[in-house]
């Protein structure tokens, strides 16, 4: 049985320290991920970029952190670290658009507690920071579909590979033609 949103708000409110930062390089989605997270209760500090929530580190010290993994100027892996220095207690989920089992174990090495598929809901979020010890969360309301995480990975390889179709299909082991049709449709739910 699920918790109720009152009874996830009371265990933030007892939290001795409800410090938290949020890195993402989405803006929109940091907006509302913030928004969502503040009216939960978590006092939240934004950033939008390895440097920026660098920057934020030198003065905060967060019993908290969500961080995307892949940035424009870097991978939150670092920013990983560099909250685990500031603090060995705080507890850090990182969230993605290319969920790969590969990263999903960097990110926990480098000392997250979670990893979650973005677009990852607000209530998921907190479940994963509020999960006690080795308690593992529930699984998500709305995972995302095998389409999609097919989908994402497809588009992983084609920007490591430089967006070259050509080299993408050959990586990924399907022809060229077929992988061109797909990059061509939209996104699965």
């Amino acid at each position: 049985m699920t918790e109720t949103l009152t009874t996830i708000e009371d265990r933030i409110a007892a939290l001795p320290d409800r410090s938290l930062l949020l890195l993402d390089d989405d803006q929109a989605l940091r907006t509302r991920l913030g928004r969502a997270l503040e009216s939960r209760g978590f006092q939240v500090t934004t950033a939008g970029s390895v440097a920026e929530a660098s920057d934020v580190l030198r003065t905060l010290s967060p019993a908290y952190a969500v961080l995307d993994m892949r940035l424009d100027d870097g991978n939150g892996l670092k920013i990983v670290e560099a909250v685990r220095e500031k603090r060995d207690d705080a507890r850090v989920v990182m969230l993605t658009g290319y969920g790969a089992i590969a990263t999903a174990v960097a990110a926990v090495k480098a000392g997250a507690v979670d990893y979650l598929s973005k677009p990852a809901d607000a209530d998921d979020v907190v479940k994963a920071l509020l999960a006690v010890g080795d308690e593992t969360p529930e699984p998500p309301e709305n995972p995302m579909s095998a389409d999609r995480v097919r989908w994402e990975h497809i588009q992983r390889v084609y920007e490591l590979c430089d967006h070259n179709v050509s080299e993408t299909a050959r990586r990924l082991g399907m022809h060229r033609r077929t992988l061109q049709r797909i990059l061509a449709k939209r996104a699965p739910r």
